[in-house]
């Protein structure tokens, strides 16, 4: 009997409006701390919502993440998430899938397809875990091209599994200038590179998220022609690191403002800090964590940073510390377990936008180009 109310419970809230607040004006985005994995909310007033990623995939981690995603989607009012994108299968995109599926209903999980770097932990959530989650709701296979439908969104996948997008968007198409002093970089054969990528249209205001999309895929995206166009908010490809986010995509793509989902000593490195930083028409970068791979030679003022660091430091160090070493071997950071703020955007259709830290309060409004 309590199997069967609980199962009828799932399928009404399944069946319940999208969202509890209905009086949404603004396209609502959030950008969650999970400690230098991904996990970003979309919510317009339509109410139907897009989750991309659900943070890291050690046990500990996952609960933690996914108790933080619920987190903003409960500020959201939100009674179930329509659409979960997972931009690639490393372990700090789809750590707490499961975790979060427990707690909500999530009506369709989109993805590249197979995962091509094989690992245990991985390849056993693929065959083990997540046929019970899409197998309840369902799952589309994303390609370049591809239109998701969300209403009060234009919602486009520019790559994915290895592939970009070879037609322009709606206002695109330009010669790129700075395809010409692209340096390409290393071939990458990782999940990085697979990533589901979007941009994200409402009204005249425009979002870029890339997931880890790397340096080789940005430029195939980018040139000869610019087949993205500008947009308002950049959400900082693979947490600031400098194995993507090339000029050739940052600096044509022109953001007026840039959110950083790192870790303390994850992302944020100087080679991508200068990068964002002289891209044409930046005004702000927001920051999800103080970094120490940065210090505070490249990092933002505090007001623009959402949380500190891991361990308590005697002094915030003035330049950078080196990076740790990749590679499964690689010492994993301390844990950071205690409370963890957000970034709140709010955005109209005329372009204007509010980035709010949850943190401090602190809010600030750009005026519609």
């Amino acid at each position: 009997m309590k199997r069967t109310a609980l199962l009828l419970g799932a399928a009404l809230m399944a069946l319940a409006p999208p969202a509890l607040a209905q009086n949404r004006t603004t396209l609502d985005i959030y950008v969650i701390d999970v400690e230098g994995g991904n996990a970003t909310l979309f919510v317009p007033p339509s109410g139907e919502s897009v989750l991309m990623d659900t943070g890291n995939v050690a046990p500990a981690a996952a609960k933690r993440d996914a108790d933080r995603i619920m987190q903003a989607v409960k500020d959201a009012g939100l009674t179930r998430i329509d659409h979960l994108i997972t931009t690639h299968w490393h372990g700090d995109h789809f750590g707490g899938m499961a975790e979060l599926a427990a707690q909500i209903p999530i009506l369709e999980y989109i993805d590249h397809g197979p995962n091509v770097q094989p690992a245990q932990v991985v390849d056993d959530f693929l065959t083990k875990t997540y046929p019970g989650l899409y197998g309840k709701s369902k799952r589309t296979i994303a390609k370049p091209g591809d239109r998701l439908q969300v209403a009060g969104l234009d919602w486009r996948i520019v790559a994915s599994a290895g592939q970009t997008q070879t037609a322009s968007l709606p206002g695109a198409g330009r010669a790129n200038p700075y395809c010409a002093g692209h340096t390409p970089g290393e071939d990458d054969p990782t999940e990085n590179a697979q990533s589901v990528s979007s941009i994200i249209s409402f009204g005249r205001f425009r979002v870029a998220h890339l997931g880890d999309l790397t340096w080789n895929k940005e430029f195939n995206l980018m040139c000869p022609v610019n087949r993205v166009g500008t947009v308002d908010l950049f959400v900082v490809s693979h947490h600031g690191q400098p194995i993507s986010n090339a000029p050739v995509l940052v600096h044509a793509m022109a953001p007026r403002v840039g959110i950083l989902n790192n870790g303390t000593r994850k992302g944020g490195q100087p080679p991508a800090m200068q990068v964002i930083a002289s891209s044409p028409g930046i005004e702000d970068l927001w920051q999800i964590h103080f970094s120490l791979l940065s210090g505070q030679e490249y990092t933002q003022a505090g007001m623009f940073i959402a949380n500190g660091v891991d361990e308590a430091q005697a002094a915030m160090p003035v330049q950078p510390i080196a990076a740790p070493p990749p590679g499964p071997n690689a010492p994993p950071p301390p844990q950071h377990n205690g409370p963890a703020f957000w970034f709140k955007v709010q955005a109209k259709q005329d372009g204007s936008f509010t980035v709010t830290n949850q943190r401090n309060g602190f809010t600030k409004t750009y005026a519609a180009r």
